[in-house]
């Protein structure tokens, strides 16, 4: 499912997916705050959150009702060459994000946990930032992928959350593959008016900025970024009760393009 966003976004917050809606199945609530200069949002305890701060300068305060806040301040000017800073809450947690003079966007993913663990603000040198693809593929696939917090570092949240940096012509999200997990993507071009493209299983969709899709169980959702743009986007997945998210599946007919010989253009078996 993909839902575009030609316009700017509202003030304060906007809600891209509601879980209370017809995207239960997701699991999350999406959205996107926007501030002004000098302006505030307010989330109050209830729910597990990840706020991935994606662009500006803010002031983060949180902290349990009644008790003095941590306080942080946070600044990004580049979503394409910076990592991000994310703070991370459980349901017990409030926090206040004020605006400095060039505003501020963040991006909130909210979701259901009974767990409780410390809050934690993740600075932007915590991300595991590698490159994918590199020396395969005759670098046809070679991105960046940032992950914040997964499993490893974050074992009692219901979130899995990074971002991707698709360079200009190139696929990322690949090979293709699934996972029993729903997962959510939202999307930015540099510059604004590019363009990229996905197939969400049997569905192939033109990707804009500021467009967000939702993937859910066993699709397949390879990209591509248009030559002369490159694409960024945010990936956050939801564990499942029963089944936490590690690693993706691989499909079996296009899992043999991430081994040593993927740089020829027939697999294996169909060579002559």
């Amino acid at each position: 499912m993909q839902t575009k966003h030609p316009a700017a976004f509202a003030a304060g917050y906007e809600a891209i997916v509601d879980r209370a809606g017809p995207d239960a199945d997701m699991l999350m609530d999406f959205g996107i705050v926007t501030l002004g200069s000098g302006a505030s949002w307010e989330s109050g305890p209830g729910l597990e959150r990840a706020v991935l701060f994606m662009g500006g300068e803010a002031r983060l305060e949180w902290g349990e009702p009644g008790v003095p806040a941590a306080a942080a301040t946070v600044s990004r000017r580049s979503l394409f060459d910076e990592n991000p800073a994310v703070l991370h809450l459980d349901r017990r947690m409030t926090c206040r994000v004020t605006a400095g003079g060039r505003g501020a966007e963040l991006s909130v993913t909210m979701t259901e946990n009974a767990k409780p663990f410390p809050a934690k603000l993740y600075a932007p040198e915590e991300c595991r930032s590698e490159e994918r693809g590199k020396g395969t593929m005759r670098e046809t696939s070679t991105r960046i992928v940032r992950t914040v917090f997964d499993d490893s570092n974050a074992p009692d949240s219901n979130l899995v959350i990074g971002e991707v940096v698709g360079a200009p012509g190139k696929w990322s999200s690949y090979p293709p593959h699934h996972h029993p997990q729903p997962e959510i993507y939202h999307y930015r071009f540099l510059p604004g008016q590019g363009f990229g493209l996905t197939a969400i299983g049997d569905r192939a969709y033109i990707l804009s900025n500021k467009d967000t899709i939702l993937i859910r169980d066993t699709e397949d959702h390879p990209q591509v970024t248009a030559p002369g743009y490159a694409m960024w986007y945010l990936w956050v997945i939801r564990h499942l009760d029963a089944d936490r998210y590690i690693t993706p599946r691989f499909t079996e007919q296009h899992a043999w393009v991430a081994g040593p010989d993927a740089d020829i253009w027939l697999p294996p078996s169909e060579r002559t």
